[in-house]
């Protein structure tokens, strides 16, 4: 994953009032910390912002922060979004390195239409999202499972996923994340379980 390059500016104040302010100008309060650092209060634009997280990887994409002149690596902690508009309010950088493993969820998807399928089944997927380790840079966007080939009653476990090199998925292996159900139903919402927050 290449680094998407984000401008930030220190800042000194905090609190609603100044927040305020900041969103007038068009920009917003941010704060980047991490293991070993002391945390500094950003600034940064909301409109870059979104465009850095708008690709594939999402709030996984790796960034190059300019903190105090010196490019920082970091990943999206936390974004504070407006419930109504949808803006961006608040953003909180985590810092990482290249050589420091980090702890991420990202996307499970399906390609093809299986066997079972074509004989009236239906499949089950069980997470929408799978929480990961790897390092930052390796990070996939997301991890997909090839399901051409799986007959009714087939079950797909977290040892059975193809994973990029470096990636680790933070279940047991005898997890089951997917099955070709005999019956042909709809996947209901509630079945589908969203991984924890890393």
């Amino acid at each position: 994953m290449q680094a998407q390059t984000l401008q930030a500016e220190v800042r000194e104040t905090s609190g609603k009032g100044p927040a305020r302010q900041l969103r007038m100008r068009g920009l917003i309060p941010a704060i980047y910390y991490g293991p070993g650092i002391d945390p500094v209060k950003l600034t940064v634009s909301p409109v870059e912002l979104r465009t850095s997280l708008s690709g594939e990887w999402g709030r996984n994409q790796l960034l190059s922060i300019t903190v105090r002149g010196e490019q920082k690596l970091a990943l999206i902690r936390d974004l504070e979004i407006e419930p109504v508009t949808r803006e961006i309010l608040h953003a909180d950088f985590y810092s990482v390195a290249e050589d420091r493993v980090v702890a991420a969820n990202v996307p499970l998807k399906t390609k093809g239409r299986s066997i079972g399928v074509h004989m009236g089944g239906a499949l089950r997927l069980y997470f929408r999202e799978l929480p990961i380790r790897a390092l930052p840079q390796n990070v996939p966007a997301a991890i997909v499972i090839d399901v051409a080939e799986l007959d009714l009653g087939a079950e797909v476990t977290v040892a059975d996923l193809v994973l990029p090199e470096g990636v680790e998925v933070m279940y047991k292996p005898e997890r089951r994340v997917l099955f070709v159900d005999f019956k042909e139903k709809k996947i209901e919402e509630e079945e589908v379980a969203e991984a924890p927050t890393a």
